[in-house]
C-alpha cells in the first residue's frame, strides 16, 4: 500500500504561482508511476503530469510550459510547480500513485483556486 499526503493548495490570483507536494508513505523508486490529476466542478478528472519511477516525465497539453512535475527521491516526495496560473486552472488537483502490479492509490486532494 501506499499512503499520499498531499499540500500546497490555496487561493491565487491569475499570473500567480503554487507549488504541490505530495508526499508518499514508501520509496518513489518502487512506485510505477506518480501523476497528478485535477477535477473542475463539472468536468471529469484529467491527468496534469506525471513521472515514472526512472523520472521520465509526461505533462498534459493544457499547461505545458506552465507546469511542471518533479521529485525528491530523498524526500519520497513529488511536485507540482504550477506558474501563470489561470482561472481555468481551478480544480481539486489530486496526487496518484501506481505500482508495477497495477494499483492505483489516491491522496486526499488539495483545492486551488485562481482568481480573475
Amino acid at each position: 500500500q501506499v499512503q499520499l499526503v498531499e499540500s500546497g493548495g490555496g487561493l491565487v490570483q491569475a499570473g500567480g504561482s503554487l507549488r504541490l507536494s505530495c508526499e508518499a508513505s514508501r520509496s518513489i523508486f518502487s512506485i510505477y508511476r506518480m501523476g497528478w490529476y485535477r477535477q473542475a466542478p463539472g468536468k471529469q478528472r484529467e491527468l496534469v503530469a506525471a513521472i515514472s519511477s526512472g523520472g521520465s516525465t509526461n505533462t498534459a497539453d493544457s499547461v505545458k510550459g506552465r507546469f511542471t512535475i518533479s521529485r525528491d527521491t530523498s524526500k519520497n516526495t513529488v511536485y507540482l510547480q504550477m506558474n501563470s496560473l489561470k482561472p481555468e486552472d481551478t480544480a481539486v488537483y489530486s496526487c496518484n500513485a501506481q505500482t508495477v502490479v497495477g494499483s492505483y492509490y489516491w491522496g486526499q486532494g488539495t483545492q486551488v483556486t485562481v482568481s480573475s
